[in-house]
């Protein structure tokens, strides 16, 4: 499965300007296995991508989960309509004998002038022995402990520890915020995302990652931090 891929040069509106990636992505989408599955956290530039998902529309079988309103999108950019998925907070489907459960998020959402026009979350995963939890994009807020008694625990957590800011707490965590959180959910190893791709912050483009690995280490939290493209079993 795929969490919010994005295979264009830039997230943005514009093909000629925003913010650029910094890595090369590892895998072609040429290349890529048959997915079971596509799954969308909200609508933002660097989490729906129109590139990718007309490609994997074209290359792929799967269907795309995703939260209310997104379905929108997708139809107009060519995906047919028994490919999408759509679900509410605490509604869930199960594709290729997984149980995927759309749960909350403290985030907004939008595209170009629009606000707020489709719902934003978090992702649970659950097949017969092992969970994974997707945070997508979030502020810290007391609803993972909630999800963590109704879902977990997990054996894997994906956080985002990138693009915070002083001036936006309600909307991104920080690294700090990210491990509290993988705690209240019940995790058990925590691999950090939303940092190392694009510049979406003022923050130097490391500390995200360092400041990840002291608190890990004070609170005893398993983390790991793969190079972009490393595979992690």
């Amino acid at each position: 499965m795929l969490f919010d891929p994005v295979w264009s040069e830039r997230c943005s509106p514009a093909p000629i300007g925003g913010p650029r990636r910094l890595h090369p992505m590892p895998a072609s989408l040429v290349g890529l296995p048959a997915l079971d599955a596509v799954v969308i956290s909200h609508d933002h530039y660097d989490h729906l991508d129109l590139a990718t998902v007309r490609a994997l529309t074209a290359l792929q079988q799967a269907p795309f989960l995703v939260p209310l309103g997104i379905g929108a999108h997708l139809e107009r950019w060519g995906v047919p309509r028994e490919r999408i998925v759509e679900l509410d907070w605490e509604e869930e489907t199960r594709v290729s004998g997984l149980r995927f459960v759309a749960t909350a998020a403290r985030h907004f959402s939008g595209r170009t002038l629009r606000r707020d026009t489709t719902l934003w979350g978090s992702w649970v995963v659950a097949g017969e022995r092992h969970r994974v939890f997707y945070a997508g994009d979030s502020g810290y807020f007391d609803g993972y402990a909630g999800i963590g008694a109704a879902h977990g625990p997990f054996d894997l957590t994906l956080m985002p520890v990138g693009a915070y800011s002083p001036n936006w707490p309600d909307i991104h965590m920080n690294p700090e915020e990210a491990v509290r959180a993988h705690l209240d959910l019940g995790g058990e190893l925590l691999l950090p995302v939303h940092w190392a791709s694009f510049t979406l912050a003022f923050h130097p483009w490391a500390e995200p990652a360092d400041r990840l690995w002291r608190e890990a280490k004070a609170r005893d939290v398993r983390v790991v931090v793969p190079r972009p493209g490393e595979r992690i079993d």
